[in-house]
């Protein structure tokens, strides 16, 4: 059975600005496939567009992107051309989206003698089609009522208007849309330009993109390994398209988790990425703390999963149905991490430099998050975080792997919740630490409690966490369970989870060397990055979402905090199998990809479904530069400690930031 299937991505094309999103074959058209299409704020408004010069279709040469949000694409007109072996007639489409939609410029080039005419029509199938029903392998629906007046064609679909204009062409309306037409005249040696573009403008759109400067520094990276400055130079480009600010909030920017599901606000998305640039400037990181300040809790509603002090899970036009079990409200806070990473996110910027003023402001805000990890956070007073949908309607894992099959046992049996994740465990200890700092310095009560809190946190952990079974952790010794369950039994599958553990305080040092060695193990290093769960589990597939597929931020996660921890050898393996993951995806990480080892595949096999570009995917490359450098911030004297990661080869970068302080490392 074919139907209803989720549209594949990895062989399209996109370019983007957020909220726009054009995607197509690398030959520009679009229809072929079912993601095609250009969309506006999770609205596909164009779902075929069809060119043909001289009732013949241009042959395709290549396609080359020029930033996130533009794109250049060489055809052939061999058919206007004479038999000679030179191409002498060519097509150049140059497509370019912004906030409020695409433009399409069309130039064909004469290298004759002689003049050449020729008729242009462009098909334009038009849609009102939401990215949900996308998604969710529906078809398109019927075509939306159009008018074509005064040289501009205009209709509406889902609360989105949309128009297309044209200074050169005519527009006419079809059965499925619009044509666009002209008769071209190339004179000899030269070249014809005709353009086209399309406006939306969404009245109730949660989202807006931001058009201004980008908040981050854009350092200069020199490396042995070329690779990591062009992952570098590649996501710095894809971040910029993925920046969004909320309709209410217009002067506070934040990261879009990804596209072309992702395109808005996800706490636990926009808190880790904004929390990997902070070598480049501490203003993303103050703008998202805001943006989800706003938004925090202060009520019980079950409904949506709101609790004081608790921070959102994700923010949406529209309620969005997952499936006939799913459906989640426009404002969402079904997470148990995103609130001890938005006081980690506080802590952090802090120490790079967030000025005292912005970090005062957001005390409250920090005091309410604790307060959530006390008391809703640990529903049982057990002194662990816990989550379960209370909703009936919501996501049953509230974690960042949040498939409904990623908290399972060896045996491939699903762990039944309340479930307290082992990484939650450890950004809550990090929450609290890093809280009860920031109380401390800037005068606040609370300190000593929150450390006592963190301490009791951490006992309970190393209780009740740690597999011993000999027949289980087998040579590699003793290692963390993914999760406890409802009878607070350890979940015993290996995965990557692990990897969040270091870094944050919760683990000593004897614990630490065994979850690095768990870590750099072929069962969970493919070579292109850290598997999800490990390949002596039942419930292993390396196309498995959460169950064994290679996740770039969560490798990122995990090399961080080996190095921080002094595991180089076992980081520096997982950073090059980035890096070689990052030449196979042509430096555009996408969401995850397959968890298939490097010995057996030449090159990392695409997850179909991925988001690409996703924003923690690409603000990877700063955290492995971040790795990479071995940066250590000290925002009072405005330095950088340094002590790099040698498995990398020699890295320096050039414009980093610590507070106002612009610093080079390693040169």
């Amino acid at each position: 059975m074919t139907a209803s299937l989720q549209p594949l991505l990895n062989d399209e094309l996109v370019v983007l600005r957020a909220p726009t999103q054009a995607w197509s074959s690398p030959s520009g058209a679009m229809g072929g496939a079912a993601i095609h299409g250009v969309y506006v704020s999770d609205v596909r408004l164009i779902r075929g567009l069809r060119v043909r010069i001289g009732d013949r279709d241009a042959e395709h040469l290549s396609t080359g992107t020029r930033g996130a949000d533009s794109v250049r694409i060489e055809s052939l007109l061999r058919h206007l051309d004479d038999r000679t072996p030179d191409p002498e007639v060519r097509l150049t489409l140059e497509r370019t989206v912004d906030a409020r939609g695409m433009v399409d410029t069309l130039t064909v080039r004469n290298r004759h003698e002689y003049s050449l005419t020729a008729p242009l029509v462009i098909e334009l199938d038009l849609d009102a089609t939401s990215m949900e029903s996308v998604k969710l392998g529906h078809g398109p629906g019927d075509a939306p009522a159009v008018t074509v007046d005064g040289g501009v064609a205009r209709w509406l679909g889902q609360s989105v208007t949309a128009s297309v204009s044209s200074p050169d062409l005519g527009i006419e309306q079809t059965a499925t849309g619009i044509r666009l037409t002209a008769e071209l005249t190339i004179g000899p040696a030269s070249a014809t330009t005709v353009s086209w573009r399309l406006d939306a403008d969404d009245a109730i759109g949660a989202v807006r993109g931001d058009s201004r400067p980008v908040p981050w520094s854009r350092p200069e990276v020199l490396a042995g390994d070329q690779r990591l400055s062009r992952w570098v130079d590649r996501a710095l480009d894809d971040l910029d398209a993925l920046r969004m600010t909320t309709a209410q909030h217009p002067e506070e920017t934040f990261l879009a988790a990804g596209a072309p599901w992702f395109f808005t606000l996800f706490g636990r998305d926009s808190i880790w990425a904004a929390r990997m640039m902070l070598p480049l400037g501490t203003e993303l990181a103050g703008s998202t703390l805001r943006v989800l300040a706003g938004l925090q809790g202060t009520h019980h509603q079950p409904a949506s999963a709101e609790e004081p002090g608790k921070i959102m899970h994700e923010l949406r036009r529209e309620a969005l149905v997952i499936d006939d079990d799913i459906t989640l409200p426009p404002l969402y806070y079904g997470t148990v991490d995103a609130t001890p990473l938005f006081v980690c996110l506080l802590h952090d910027a802090w120490k790079w430099g967030l000025p005292d003023d912005e970090v005062r402001a957001l005390l409250p805000h920090l005091e309410a998050a604790l307060g959530w990890m006390r008391d809703d956070g640990d529903a049982d007073g057990d002194g662990l975080l816990e989550y379960i949908d209370r909703s009936g309607h919501g996501l049953a894992n509230q974690g960042w792997k949040d498939s409904g099959d990623s908290v399972q046992w060896r045996d491939g049996s699903l762990a039944e919740g309340p479930i307290a994740l082992c990484e939650v465990q450890a950004y809550a200890y990090e929450a609290a630490m890093g809280g009860a700092a920031l109380l401390e310095a800037f005068d606040r009560p609370g300190a000593d409690e929150w450390r006592a809190w963190a301490a009791r946190l951490r006992e309970a952990f190393h209780a009740k966490f740690w597999i011993t079974d000999a027949s289980l952790a087998g040579a590699l010794g003793p290692y963390p369970a993914i999760a406890l369950d409802a009878q607070k039994r350890p979940v015993d599958t290996v995965t990557s989870n692990l990897g969040h553990l270091l870094g944050t305080g919760l683990l000593d040092a004897e614990q630490s060397a065994l979850v690095a060695a768990r870590l750099g193990s072929p069962e969970l290093d493919s070579g292109y990055g850290l598997r999800t769960m490990s390949t002596d589990s039942t419930g292993y597939w390396p196309l498995s979402y959460h169950g064994g597929s290679v996740w770039t931020h969560d490798t990122a996660i995990a090399v961080l905090g080996l190095a921080r921890e002094g595991h180089d050898e076992v980081a520096s393996s997982l950073a090059r199998g980035l890096l070689r993951a990052a030449e196979g995806f042509d430096y555009r990480m996408p969401e995850l990809h397959s968890g298939d080892p490097v010995d057996v595949v030449t090159r990392p096999i695409p997850y179909p479904a991925a988001c690409r570009p996703q924003a923690w995917s690409a603000a990877s490359s700063v955290a492995v530069l971040t790795a990479a450098l071995g940066l250590v911030p000290d925002a009072a004297a405005g330095t950088l400690a340094s002590s790099p990661l040698l498995g990398l080869g020699s890295v320096a970068a050039r414009g980093l930031r610590v507070g106002a302080s612009t610093l080079d490392v390693g040169l």
